[in-house]
């Protein structure tokens, strides 16, 4: 009996012991809450003014009790975004307990008037979560103004973007689907838009589309994507920042990426600008040996502008441009990299960037790159003619080229003003190396219209491009560059 009596004591006294571990506070500094999500999307597409509520799971994975000392919206009591935690109103909580391995409910409201036009495309803030020293949060996310929005609906795990397609749900079963955009209400793009095998996008003139950070629109191959701008309404991609202090920062969304089209891609009076890349255009990246694109990319009367690294970058691809504009940028104004097929007409390339110590020229070809397998493949370029143009900048050497042995750039720069210290040989035809005198009207403020006195004027050769960038008609002989004088 008094044996028994004492195994009944003891296994009491572990009944206990264990239940007041569990009722304790856990005070280690590695345990931490975990959420059901990391972002929280609003996805809503507004009509009037907006309210919406979205639920989120604070997660308790420990064996004791936790003690959360602060959660609070980042914006304080300054945000469109409201919480409510566990019954309780306010947009700041503290000393916050979770059970051991059990969860709380936060309440996310938020209220936006998306006909204000001076409200962002895309509204963010943060939960934040201050537990045991460890600072944690979720971010917020939602729709402001009126506009057309493409949000994630495929979530890759091999390394590609978050990205959502032109039928809105990524359904392969679907046909292919042949989609245009009219000048409604802006386009909005959150991740990235995939214009998929053998589908079309045509941008009619007007369109303004703003992507969100590291955002980008993907042409896969077979895809194809048409932009009808015109002068007095070309098409516009910028980021999502409308406020006026945004206006001239470069890299607030990645690129315009394109792979070989079903047929030729053409931009017409395009504005790209803002972005790390403005357009790269290339072979499948994912089939190391293909050939050259069959197809072409057409720019004409195009403006690539302010990109934190690349302003035109190509692979293996063929460029037909005209009266095209690519000017600052943070690394190359256009970038060729192994192989292809590219022509220039009446560009103006000139790279006044005050962001860094800029040390890259503004045109810059080499005939090898690294495909996805990480192996070198050297491409001869075939093609890199350069006529009627201007290319400028504030380094010394914005012309330069590197041809891996045995590969071969076979490039022509004729009729144009060239800025650069690079050995051009023959390949430089009724050339101005490194005028002296003014180029430009106010290039620091982005006008490359030249001036009366420019050694732009008058240096070109006719050709079938008639007018200049503003449907100024040409002289002949023209000026070098995207603007007539």
């Amino acid at each position: 009996m008094l044996k028994f009596n004492f195994i009944f004591l003891a296994i009491f006294i572990l009944l206990i012991s264990f239940s007041c571990r569990k009722d304790e506070i856990i005070t280690d500094k590695n345990a931490k809450v975990s959420f059901s999500t990391d972002t929280l999307i609003v996805d809503t597409v507004f009509t009037t003014i907006g309210s919406t509520t979205r639920r989120l799971v604070v997660y308790n994975r420990n064996d004791q009790r936790i003690n959360i000392s602060t959660i609070a919206v980042g914006g304080g009591s300054n945000s469109q975004f409201r919480i409510n935690v566990d019954g309780v109103s306010g947009n700041i909580h503290h000393d916050v307990e979770i059970e051991a391995n059990d969860s709380l409910f936060i309440f996310i409201e938020v209220t936006i008037d998306p006909n204000n036009a001076l409200s962002p495309f895309v509204v963010e803030d943060a939960i934040l979560f201050v537990t045991n020293g460890n600072q944690q949060s979720v971010q917020l996310v939602a729709w402001g103004q009126n506009a057309h929005y493409f949000t994630p609906k495929v979530f890759p795990t091999n390394g590609l973007p978050n990205y959502s397609c032109l039928d809105g749900n990524c359904d392969e079963s679907l046909a292919p689907i042949n989609q245009t955009w009219v000048n409604d209400k802006p386009y909005v793009i959150y991740g990235y838009l995939v214009i998929d095998s053998a589908d079309v996008l045509t941008i009619n003139s007007g369109v303004r589309v703003h992507l969100y950070n590291k955002s980008g629109i993907w042409v896969y191959k077979g895809g194809n994507l048409n932009v009808n701008g015109t002068k007095d309404e070309p098409v516009t991609f910028q980021g999502t920042r409308l406020d006026y202090s945004f206006k001239d920062v470069p890299g607030q969304w990645d690129r315009i990426w394109i792979n070989d089209g079903s047929i030729n891609n053409t931009l017409n009076y395009a504005i790209i600008k803002n972005a790390f890349i403005g357009i790269q255009a290339e072979t499948s990246p994912f089939e190391p040996n293909i050939p050259i694109s069959a197809n072409k990319l057409i720019l004409n009367n195009c403006v690539i502008n302010n990109s934190s690294g690349i302003g035109l970058y190509a692979t293996n691809y063929r460029i037909e441009s005209n009266n095209t504009i690519i000017s600052n940028c943070g690394q190359y104004n256009f970038l060729v990299s192994g192989g292809g097929i590219y022509n220039f007409n009446h560009a103006t390339i000139v790279n006044y960037w005050s962001g860094a110590n800029r040390q890259t020229p503004a045109v810059y070809a080499q005939n090898y790159y690294q495909d996805i397998n990480g192996n070198i493949q050297v491409r001869n370029i075939d093609s890199l003619n350069i006529k009627n143009s201007i290319i400028y900048g504030n380094i010394d050497n914005e012309f330069a080229l590197e041809a891996y042995s045995p590969g071969v750039i076979n490039y022509n720069v004729s009729y144009s003003v060239v800025k650069t210290t690079y050995s051009w040989g023959g390949y430089f035809n009724n050339v101005v190396i490194n005028p002296s005198n003014s180029l430009f009207v106010d290039a620091e403020n982005n006008n490359f219209h030249i001036t009366s006195t420019s050694p732009a004027n008058n240096i070109g050769i006719a050709t079938s491009i008639l007018l200049d960038y503003d449907g100024v008609t040409r002289n002949n002989p023209p000026d070098a560059g995207a603007f007539e004088n």
